[in-house]
């Protein structure tokens, strides 16, 4: 593990890469191979390059560069490189519009933006620099990369670095990147991040798993996301883990063959991952073996079954992380009785991400851990989870009105989400404050509670459950393939899906009707259904429209 005394981002990238020397640091897997290795040394003078190139552009200390590209090594390299020219890095997602882009760029007032070719698209009649980072090439002198100035195209030499290229020294207390977020109530803010917040973030990670050079990480989430940024980035390069990246979206054809060529030792997802591995390949072999029939080999069944899992993925995985939307409960008890090394956590992009976690094997089942060295947690009196430490967010960019309504009056950040914690302070998390409904006798109704259970069902690929105009609870669906092969039947079979749910709920939880929904839901980049698109009501919110 590096020393990271100085906690800045720059240093940080500069004693990685004078520890680990010529290790790997990332990869890139195209068509069965792995490719386009940059070593750790590599690493640190790239990132040098691009912020003196950035410097030679006019950007200069805090100015703000977006960074808009697809995962691949020169992600972080422009990551790094942004913060080593003093500046502040906005990651935006690549599922972003070209209008969200456009105005993620001019709230937060971008000075250059580093861009994949494939993308540039998206940046609709540039007025500062373009950086093309994927034009980046060359190991051993001749490095030149393409740049757009006022629309016209140049390649340019990279800057040479050496002892007498300065660059502006940041303190760890400065601001060093804003997440646009992309909430499931659709109040997208820029959350300000500094360079303590998010190595702290890092570093305490480490008191729940270690990450050691010897350690192959492949990523499949989007790095402009901080689950990935912080958890999939930063923790195992401060360990010296070697990083691969995807050169297309993690379908289950493209993953596990993947998994397969590169053996990862850990990787951290979200939940839909495992889920549809689990619903779609691993429940209906097990369901179907002789040996799940029987009471007494059922165990040895689902032994079995994890080991295959753990084969499929590689053989070698010994940290398979799960966090950013809750984990179904039948997916997790085949998990725990499957002795599959899964680890889940809670957070969020305000908290650097992590505010709680833990190892695999160590927790409770339906908690999502504890939290992290230095970070604390607390329950206030309506339920809601609320967290303080040095992962906690600076607040929102340029908006004062929600960066005071963010915190409490003693200083400690409202998550915004329902949860308990036990007398061991593990958290275990009920869901959304403001997806709470209030029964007709001011009783608290969970909707997630209902749809996790829905969603246990082989006819429910997703579920959204709401109040509707008169008060009742109305279940949204999004039917799987199991029952739109059984149209004919579909409405009395969600009928009987309807009773069969409201036999295991409370009376005041139960369900009048079932939509049907022949479209999947729209979601964030954590697979959470954006709850605002569908239901408009303010009963569901259970508060009053602002």
């Amino acid at each position: 593990m590096i020393k990271t005394d100085e906690m800045t981002l720059a240093g940080f990238c500069l004693q990685a890469a004078a520890q680990y020397k010529d290790l790997p640091a990332f990869a890139m897997f195209r068509e069965g191979k792995i490719g386009s290795p940059v070593s750790y040394w590599l690493m640190g003078t790239r990132a040098r390059q691009i912020g003196l190139l950035l410097e030679q552009l006019g950007v200069e200390a805090g100015d703000r560069v977006l960074l808009l590209s697809e995962n691949r090594p020169q992600w972080p390299l422009a990551y790094f490189g942004i913060a080593l020219a003093g500046a502040v890095s906005v990651p935006a997602l690549t599922g972003f519009s070209a209008e969200q882009i456009g105005r993620i760029a001019d709230h937060a007032g971008v000075k250059a933006i580093c861009v994949s070719r494939s993308l540039a698209s998206k940046i609709e009649s540039p007025t500062v620099p373009l950086i093309f980072i994927d034009s980046i090439c060359g190991e051993d002198g001749g490095e030149t990369v393409c740049v757009s100035l006022n629309g016209v195209e140049k390649r340019l030499a990279m800057p040479a670095p050496d002892s007498s290229s300065a660059l502006p020294t940041r303190r760890p207390e400065d601001l060093a990147s804003i997440i646009y977020t992309s909430g499931t109530l659709g109040n997208s803010k820029g959350v300000m991040l500094s360079h303590a917040n998010l190595i702290s973030c890092a570093r305490a990670s480490f008191s729940l798993v270690r990450i050691y050079s010897r350690d192959r990480l492949l990523s499949v989430l989007p790095l402009a996301h901080a689950y990935e940024c912080t958890l999939g980035l930063l923790t195992p390069l401060m360990g010296g883990a070697r990083i691969t990246y995807l050169d297309r979206p993690p379908s289950p054809s493209v993953l596990l063959p993947a998994a397969q060529a590169l053996r990862p030792t850990a990787m951290v997802t979200v939940p839909l991952f495992i889920e549809k591995i689990y619903r779609n390949t691993i429940a209906p072999r097990l369901k179907a073996s002789p040996l799940y029939r029987c009471s007494l080999s059922r165990p040895l069944a689902i032994r079995l079954a994890g080991r295959k899992l753990v084969s499929a993925l590689g053989g070698s995985i010994r940290f398979f992380g799960i966090g950013g939307a809750p984990l179904s409960a039948e997916t997790e008890r085949f998990l725990r009785k499957a002795c599959f090394p899964y680890a889940p956590g809670y957070g969020l992009t305000e908290t650097s991400p992590l505010a709680a976690g833990t190892a695999p094997y160590r927790f409770r089942s339906r908690s999502v851990g504890s939290a992290p060295r230095g970070v604390q947690l607390r329950i206030a009196k309506d339920g809601e989870i609320q967290v303080r430490g040095p992962n906690v967010m600076m607040g929102y960019y340029r908006d004062e009105r929600q960066t005071r309504e963010a915190f409490t009056e003693d200083g400690w950040l409202k998550t915004g989400d329902l949860g308990l914690l036990d007398k061991k302070g593990r958290l275990f998390v009920r869901g959304r404050l403001k997806a709470l409904i209030l029964g007709p006798c001011g009783e608290n109704i969970y909707p997630e509670e209902i749809e996790g259970l829905l969603g246990t069902s082989n006819l429910v690929e997703d579920a959204l459950v709401y109040s509707g105009e008169k008060g009742e609870l109305v279940a949204l669906v999004h039917v799987s393939e199991t029952a739109r092969a059984a149209v004919n039947a579909l409405e009395r079979a969600l009928e009987e899906l309807r009773s069969w749910a409201n036999k295991k709920l409370a009376a005041f939880s139960r369900l009048s009707r079932i939509e049907i929904r022949r479209e999947p839901f729209e979601k964030t980049p954590t697979q959470k259904i954006k709850r605002y698109l569908y239901v408009k009501n303010d009963s569901f919110y259970g508060v009053t429209a602002q």
